[in-house]
C-alpha cells in the first residue's frame, strides 16, 4: 500500500517587501506519494521555488499545513526541520553549491556530518552514489576540474547518498547541452524507479515529460 509523503492542505505563503505584501504562494493543496514523480511548470515568478522550499523544510509556510511522511512541519522548531532536511530530503539545485577545494567525495559526505552516522559508513554510501552516477574515476577530483555535467552528477551523487525519502530537484538540467540534459534526466528517472519521491521544478516541457504527474503554476496558485 503505498504511503502519502507530502501532503499541503491550503498552504500560502505571503512575504513584506518595502511595506508591500506580496502573496507568493496562494492556498496550495497537494498529496505526493511514496515514490511519485512530479514536475511543477510555470513563468519566473510563479511561485515554484517557493514552494519547493516549503517542501523542503527550508522555509515555513504563512497558513496552511504542511504534513511530511505523517509529520506536522508547518510549526516544527528549527531544529526538527534540520533533522528532516538532512535525513529525509535531497536537494539538487541548478547552481549545483559544490564547495570548490572539496575533492568529489567530500562534496557528496557533505550531508553525514549532520547526520549520525559514523564516517566509514558515510564514506561508503557516498563512494557507492559517485559510483552509480559513473563518477568512481573522479573520486579525488575537485570540482572546479569537472565539466558541467560531472558537476551536475556531483550534485545528484550527493543528493542520494543518505538515501532520502524525497529528491527536490530545481531546474537541473538548466545550464546544460541537451544531450548531458538527457543523462541528468536519465539518473532522476532511476531515483524514482527505485522507490524515491521526485519533485523536479522545470521550464523545459520535455524534462516535465518525464514525470508522472505535471503540475502548472501562475501568481502562486496551480493552474
Amino acid at each position: 500500500m503505498s504511503h502519502t509523503l507530502v501532503s499541503m492542505a491550503g498552504v500560502s505563503k505571503t512575504y513584506s517587501l518595502g511595506g508591500n505584501v506580496v502573496q507568493a504562494l496562494c492556498e496550495i493543496t497537494l498529496c505526493l506519494e511514496e515514490g511519485q514523480f512530479v514536475a511543477v511548470m510555470g513563468p519566473s515568478g510563479s511561485g515554484k521555488s517557493t514552494l519547493l522550499n516549503i517542501m523542503g523544510c527550508l522555509d515555513r509556510p504563512t497558513s496552511g499545513t504542511y504534513l511530511f511522511d505523517g509529520e506536522n512541519v508547518s510549526r516544527s522548531s528549527d531544529e526538527n526541520l534540520s533533522d528532516i532536511r538532512s535525513g529525509k530530503i535531497g536537494f539538487i539545485f541548478q547552481q549545483f553549491n559544490l564547495i570548490q577545494h572539496f575533492n568529489v567525495l567530500e562534496n557528496v559526505s557533505m550531508p553525514f556530518l549532520y547526520m549520525d552516522v559514523d564516517q566509514p559508513t558515510a564514506m561508503t554510501k557516498s563512494a557507492q552514489a559517485i559510483e552509480k552516477v559513473g563518477l568512481g574515476h573522479r573520486l579525488s577530483h575537485k570540482s572546479f576540474e569537472l565539466s558541467g555535467g560531472e558537476i551536475q552528477r556531483v550534485a545528484i551523487a550527493r543528493a542520494m547518498a543518505p538515501e532520502p525519502k524525497l529528491i527536490l530537484a530545481d531546474e537541473p538540467t538548466g545550464n546544460l547541452d541537451s544531450q548531458t540534459g538527457e543523462r541528468i534526466m536519465d539518473l532522476i528517472s532511476q531515483l524514482h524507479v527505485a522507490g524515491t519521491a521526485v519533485v523536479l521544478v522545470t521550464h523545459n516541457s520535455q524534462v516535465a515529460s518525464r514525470a508522472q504527474t505535471i503540475y502548472y503554476m501562475k501568481d502562486g496558485c496551480f493552474v
